[in-house]
């Protein structure tokens, strides 16, 4: 049975390391920040989003795909984290 740290771990390192460089940056620092700070529903449900592939993750982040109904509120999150860290420079 995976601890809470070891998943917490697991999930960063996932998030960093996705397969493509615009996943990483976007995922990456979005874990830093607030997988730590997750409750267990929230956890299960950001590791199932680091299942799905890359491409559609990007293309829904964009706005060129629809967002997947069960990952919408997290990936409007995830965006709104990436576009601020881009306004502040």
């Amino acid at each position: 049975m995976e601890t809470h740290e070891a998943r917490i771990k697991r999930m960063t390192m996932r998030s960093w390391r996705r397969g493509t460089k615009e996943m990483d940056l976007i995922l990456g620092p979005y874990a830093d920040a607030y997988i730590a700070r997750m409750d267990e529903d929230a956890l299960t449900l950001y590791d199932m989003l680091l299942e799905e592939n890359d491409q559609d993750l990007l293309a829904m982040i964009l706005g060129q795909q629809e967002m997947m109904p069960q990952f919408a509120k997290l990936l409007a999150e995830i965006e709104n984290f990436a576009r601020g860290r881009l306004a502040k420079g």
